[in-house]
């Protein structure tokens, strides 16, 4: 994955030409990455090279289908040989569209991410567009400042992750006049002031007081949490700690992390816990991984789970299963809030009404070994 000059922005690395020609380069993906080729190469020398003329080779670019399969393979034998690459700002700027879509994430090192941006990728692909990614390292400096050069570079539309965005940043982009989907949680309405056009989520709040009230039905009672310094974390918290209290449970320890949080964090911080509440008997993790990281410690310190300390995550990711004993877990459909999004993105961009622009995607528990 290339790293241009914006900071944390990246465009996925797929090369290939409009109306699904590739110029053999494999990924998992059908975003591309538009890269530059040897300088001083124009039009004109491929035109030269493969005997035709400029219209010629400017439809087997933009338009393949209109030109003779043989005159197509040899306009992009000379393209291969010379190294050309086709200047798409031209045809931006004649459209008006970029053809790109920019998503903004915490971090590209969380997997919990990456299933929601696949989706998105995948589906914007089938609508004609390429997705351009930016990490914010959960700062909100950061994220505006991807936003900022986002919307300099004039591109289509506009993922967020979370509803956390400042008043002046939301007004900006109110005033973009571009589809914003905000992802990963839910404005309660229109009238919450947090909802920039579009929302894709699910209350992070409600998935807590899921965990707490699965916990308290199993007779826990001296509970904790361990998750990340940041605003969907925090979320969780007070949905898991509001539930408990509503049960007569008024005290939960929680350790929080600086985020990006890694697995190899969580004994550490289920030490603490240990320390303040020798008691402890379950533990709610903001992700499968630190839950994961939490199970390890418990065999290290031979802490039966569930029968000493239940363990619940949250994300319902692959190590959930794989996870001895197998990881109670909120799932959160995080492949279906991608599609969804590109889907509402797509709408608004064919100037279609998409219908609700408000879709929660909701959560279940997956109960399993561990509670």
């Amino acid at each position: 994955m290339r790293r241009p000059r914006d900071g944390n922005a990246f465009i996925s690395p797929k090369i290939g030409w409009d109306c699904g020609y590739d110029s053999g380069t494999e990924m998992a993906t059908s975003t591309r990455v538009i890269s530059a080729g040897p300088s001083g190469v124009r039009m004109e020398d491929v035109a030269r090279e493969a005997g035709v003329s400029l219209v010629t080779v400017s439809r087997a670019i933009n338009l393949p289908t209109k030109v003779a399969p043989r005159t197509l393979a040899e306009v992009r034998a000379a393209i291969e040989r010379l190294g050309y690459v086709p200047n798409l700002t031209a045809g931006s700027l004649a459209s008006n569209r970029s053809q790109i879509v920019a998503a903004v994430v915490p971090t590209i090192s969380n997997l919990v991410f990456s299933e929601t941006i696949d989706s998105l990728a995948r589906t914007l692909a089938d609508g004609g567009y390429q997705l351009l990614l930016g990490q914010s390292l959960y700062r909100p400096r950061e994220e505006l400042a991807l936003v900022n050069a986002f919307l300099g570079r004039r591109v289509d539309g506009l993922f967020l992750t979370g509803c956390s965005q400042d008043a002046a940043l939301i007004a900006r982009l109110r005033r973009s006049n571009i589809p914003v989907v905000q992802t990963w949680d839910l404005p309660s309405g229109p009238e919450d002031g947090t909802l920039v056009d579009m929302a894709v989520g699910f209350s992070n709040a409600a998935a807590g007081r899921l965990a707490a009230r699965h916990l308290l039905s199993r007779g826990r009672r001296a509970l904790g949490f361990i998750g990340a310094e940041e605003q969907r974390s925090r979320q969780r918290l007070e949905g898991f700690r509001e539930e408990a209290a509503a049960a007569g449970v008024p005290d939960v320890a929680a350790e929080l992390i600086r985020p990006p949080v890694r697995v190899d964090q969580a004994a550490a911080r289920l030490a603490q816990l240990l320390a303040r509440r020798p008691d402890l008997d379950a533990v709610f993790c903001n992700n499968d991984l630190l839950a994961a990281g939490v199970l390890f410690e418990c065999q290290r310190r031979g802490l039966a789970v569930p029968g000493q300390l239940a363990v619940i995550g949250f994300g319902d990711m692959s190590i959930a299963e794989a996870a001895f004993p197998k990881l109670t877990t909120v799932r959160v459909h995080r492949g279906e809030m991608g599609e969804r999004a590109g889907q509402l993105l797509l709408a608004r961009l064919a100037n279609k009404d998409p219908g609700e622009t408000r879709i929660d995607i909701g959560f279940e528990l997956v109960e399993r070994a561990s509670t």
